[in-house]
């Protein structure tokens, strides 16, 4: 059903937790494949990714393909027609997996894969109270950011031409393309 995409750079310490999060998914069939897209990590992020049995995309010899470039072609090679765009480190609530597996049966069954959704960012345990308060308070009129994670159907992230190759930041450039109408927010939070 989803193909979860992770862009990693010498991230293998935030890259275990966010695998460790996806094992229940795949387990209940709901992740199909988990691609990580590395940018030439020298640490031991590819050896994490393939004891955790991930499809490891790799730059070719020389300077490593930009993020967008390298997230766009691994969305081009899922195999799945639902795409989790996840960054390292991202744990989410136990509660996606029924999330997110409800939104793709209504999407499907309504056929409208025009909407995508992104998680619920969860404050710091750290944030002193008044500022968390602001958050919640704010929260709606806040953009989504990538940490929130994209879950998005394949056929729609084609048709807007994915991320794009030029931007700094192709996620959340990505992110401001699909809109704020388009975006919905679950319910299950996402941490990092």
């Amino acid at each position: 059903m989803l193909t979860v995409i992770i862009p990693t750079l010498n991230s293998e310490r935030t890259l275990v937790p966010t695998l460790a999060m996806l094992v229940q998914g795949a387990m209940c069939g709901l992740v199909r494949e988990v691609m990580v897209v590395d940018g030439g990590s020298i640490d031991a992020t590819l050896e994490i990714a393939d004891g955790a049995g991930c499809t490891l995309a790799t730059s070719p010899t020389g300077a490593p393909a930009a993020l967008g470039a390298r997230l766009k072609a691994a969305a081009a090679a899922a195999r799945a027609q639902w795409l989790l765009f996840l960054r390292p480190g991202t744990v989410l609530e136990a509660t996606w997996l029924d999330e997110v597996a409800l939104f793709v049966e209504e999407a499907e069954r309504e056929g409208d894969v025009r909407s995508v959704a992104v998680f619920r960012k969860q404050p710091s345990a750290r944030a002193a109270y008044p500022s968390v308060v602001l958050l919640l308070a704010l929260a709606p009129l806040r953009r989504a950011h990538p940490d929130q994670g994209l879950l998005i159907a394949r056929a729609l992230y084609d048709a807007i031409g994915g991320h794009s190759a030029t931007a700094d930041d192709p996620e959340a450039e990505l992110l401001a393309r699909l809109g704020r109408r388009r975006i919905v927010m679950l319910r299950s939070a996402a941490r990092r």
